[in-house]
């Protein structure tokens, strides 16, 4: 069973997403913030992890860039997660060191492949 932090302030789309990931077997932790994401990231070494952008204390960036940084968690795939689809959002998202981006809201079966797809590179062919 992949293990997937899904890092994400808003309780709804917590709500929703966390047990549709879990329908499909994913076991899934969550962190409300960038600081508790990099606690977590460390401690629980998720197969993956999903990123809102806009978060409190330390936003989706900044996060990204600690984790990639990190020895530690510098190999853990990320996905952004964003609600503003600026023009640059994804390239931006992408330079912070996220392995993909995808738009909110979310569409399901797009945003599996995606995982699917990162999990698949990440365990080899």
């Amino acid at each position: 069973m992949s293990r997937i932090l899904y890092v994400e302030d808003n309780d709804d789309n917590v709500y929703m997403l966390s047990r549709r990931l879990r329908k499909y077997g994913f076991e899934v932790s969550v962190a409300s913030d960038g600081e508790q994401s990099i606690e977590m990231a460390r401690s629980e070494k998720p197969d993956l992890i999903l990123m809102d952008l806009s978060l409190p204390f330390l936003d989706g960036w900044a996060a990204t860039r600690l984790l990639k940084d990190a020895p530690d968690t510098g190999a853990i795939p990320i996905i952004a997660l964003s609600a503003h689809t600026m023009a640059g959002d994804r390239e931006r998202a992408l330079a912070a060191g996220c392995d993909d981006y995808d738009a909110k809201p979310v569409v399901f079966e797009r945003l599996l492949a995606k995982i699917h797809a990162l999990l698949q590179c990440r365990s080899g062919p």
